[in-house]
């Protein structure tokens, strides 16, 4: 009998938006090569593992094609969407047992909302050389929350502009490169995009974690705790975030592309 298989768009403003996200429902343990082997077969930014242990609660795990990662919103928004609306899960509220502690998702009519921990960014007066180089200066802001680097540049267009270069960003990066800056759209408070060639990631879509470190930033420096985020990726997507001291809240719609199983 083979995995219950969905491909789940998240964090979708219409079809063919957002980040997909590969959710398998596991029937037992499976091994920790076995998920990896599916997940490189998947070939998503991430594919999510969830397997029952109580009452709405499961266990979760995130992989990219090449490694597992400790946190990923936009799969855990895949995760809960499938377990509603494809699994018959009918508990309003799910809870998450993960690398990163309890999560918890919570459904609010057509959106869901993800209960996610907080992530302080840190001032790094030093730019490194390949940084600078693919800024052609310097930024308005560089840090680092715990996984990832945060740059922040003047305008959304700089941000949209910026030119990736995978061999570069992996030379100073752990995880991964956020690019940030305030909105220039009406309704939007903040533009981002996120690069993770370390982890097998050139480009993601949208990026459920980063915001976490977006969310402490932004609330800060515009003083307001609640925002309009989107990221400004090929397929793009919006999220609503806001910080509540030690938690972050993530909102956002997804929708399910493709269902099915996986035999191997």
């Amino acid at each position: 009998m083979g995995q219950p298989l969905y491909l789940v768009d998240a964090f979708v403003d219409g079809l063919f938006t957002g980040n997909p996200a590969g959710v398998c429902l596991l029937r037992e343990e499976r091994s920790t090569s076995w998920m990896q082997k599916v997940a490189a077969e998947m070939n998503q930014a991430e594919t999510a593992f969830l397997l029952k242990q109580a009452p709405e609660v499961w266990s979760l795990r995130w992989f990219t094609p090449t490694t597992e990662v400790s946190l990923c919103g936009h799969a855990t928004l895949a995760a809960a969407h499938a377990l509603w609306h494809e699994a018959g899960e009918r508990a309003p509220e799910l809870k998450f047992r993960t690398r990163s502690g309890v999560l918890e998702a919570v459904r609010q009519g057509a959106n869901i909302r993800l209960d996610f921990p907080a992530d302080s960014p840190t001032l790094i007066r030093k730019v490194p050389e390949p940084l600078l180089q693919l800024l052609g200066g310097q930024p308005n802001w560089f840090g680092r929350g715990r996984d990832d680097l945060i740059v922040v540049l003047d305008t959304a267009e700089q941000v949209r502009n910026f030119k990736t270069d995978d061999a570069l960003i992996s030379s100073f990066t752990e995880r991964g490169l956020i690019v940030t800056a305030p909105a220039d759209k009406p309704g939007l408070d903040i533009v981002s995009r996120f690069f993770a060639p370390r982890v097998g990631i050139s480009e993601d879509s949208v990026t459920g974690s980063a915001h976490c470190l977006l969310s402490v930033f932004w609330s800060q420096r515009l003083g307001k705790a609640r925002l309009q985020a989107l990221q400004a990726s090929a397929r793009t997507g919006l999220l609503t975030v806001e910080w509540a001291g030690e938690r972050v809240y993530l909102t956002g719609k997804a929708h399910t592309m493709l269902t099915g199983e996986f035999h191997g």
